[in-house]
């Protein structure tokens, strides 16, 4: 079968703005000082991948020093990206990438959906253009009471694990001394012959006490830059001397002017001099390309929440 006119043009150029290391076509890109593509996913994954390894960033094809001040987005070959086919997921149509989402999402005859009566437990997920057949015939409204009070007695199980993490952070909010500040990671090495990345911020004072923070990649993994899992934990330290037992309760959630995804997670622990640095515990990020997100900037910056626990 001959090609349709353009489009051996159209993969050609295809061919020439693919991610460095995704090998997708970039969507949002990064041009080095020499005029280089890179995806933005490829981007963040080089910038981090040279902070775990200790080296300085460069551009895959001529080597030349990448950083997010050194580079600048193409925005010619973001809009020429935008108008060339890509293929549809679900029904294997072509479509302009600046029409797929919405292909997908809305218009799709194949799109992956579920059934209305989902809500009453209904487990049935498949294409959209079965949805009607489905439906009349899906036997969930048809159940009797009891039967719908079994299958709505366990979705309601993940409700309330849910409902019980907003109420703690209302409960917390309530408390008499409550302390917050904004908290910027700097990047270390161990003095190991093998070096390993971690994280400390200054000193700073929450609670009319002065507090450190530590942060580790991966469990301080020996090569974690040959992981493509990246997770990160910290742990709090108290620097002042207590006259009595200090019981906190403590959330690390994502600075101001930052976009990276991190889930509410409340921790709890009592400070004593003999005691005065918790475990490390994990920072929620939703997966590992946040964390990349992290370990691409120069620093981390977060917000740290403490509450103290008066008997």
């Amino acid at each position: 079968m001959a090609p349709k006119p353009g489009a051996e043009w159209s993969t050609a150029l295809s061919h020439l703005v693919l991610g460095v290391v995704s090998l997708h076509a970039a969507v949002s890109t990064a041009e080095c000082t020499n005029g280089h593509l890179m995806c933005a996913g490829c981007f963040i994954h080089l910038l981090a991948d040279a902070r775990l390894k200790e080296e300085q960033a460069t551009c895959p094809n001529c080597r030349c020093e990448i950083s997010k001040s050194l580079c600048c987005r193409n925005l010619a070959v973001e809009k020429a990206v935008s108008e060339l086919p890509s293929e549809c997921g679900f029904c294997l149509r072509q479509f302009p990438r600046s029409l797929l989402e919405r292909h997908q999402k809305e218009e799709c005859q194949d799109r992956v959906t579920q059934c209305k009566y989902k809500r009453i437990g209904c487990p049935w997920h498949g294409p959209f253009h079965e949805l009607t057949v489905h439906e009349a015939a899906c036997a969930h409204p048809t159940k009797t009471g009891s039967e719908l009070m079994e299958i709505l007695d366990g979705m309601d199980q993940s409700h309330r694990k849910e409902m019980q993490l907003y109420n703690s952070i209302f409960s917390l909010l309530s408390f008499e001394k409550i302390g917050y500040t904004e908290v910027q990671f700097r990047p270390y090495r161990t003095d190991d012959f093998i070096t390993r990345l971690y994280y400390e911020t200054p000193r700073f004072t929450v609670l009319n006490q002065t507090w450190v923070l530590k942060a580790r990649v991966n469990d301080s993994e020996r090569n974690p830059n040959l992981s493509c899992k990246r997770t990160l934990s910290f742990q709090l330290l108290l620097k002042s001397k207590v006259t009595a037992p200090l019981e906190c309760s403590f959330l690390l959630l994502k600075g101001p002017y930052d976009d990276v995804r991190i889930s509410p997670v409340i921790y709890h622990f009592v400070f004593t001099n003999e005691s005065n640095e918790t475990d490390y515990v994990p920072l929620p990020i939703i997966d590992s390309v946040e964390c990349n997100k992290l370990l691409a900037a120069k620093n981390i910056n977060l917000r740290l929440f403490l509450f103290q626990i008066q008997k």
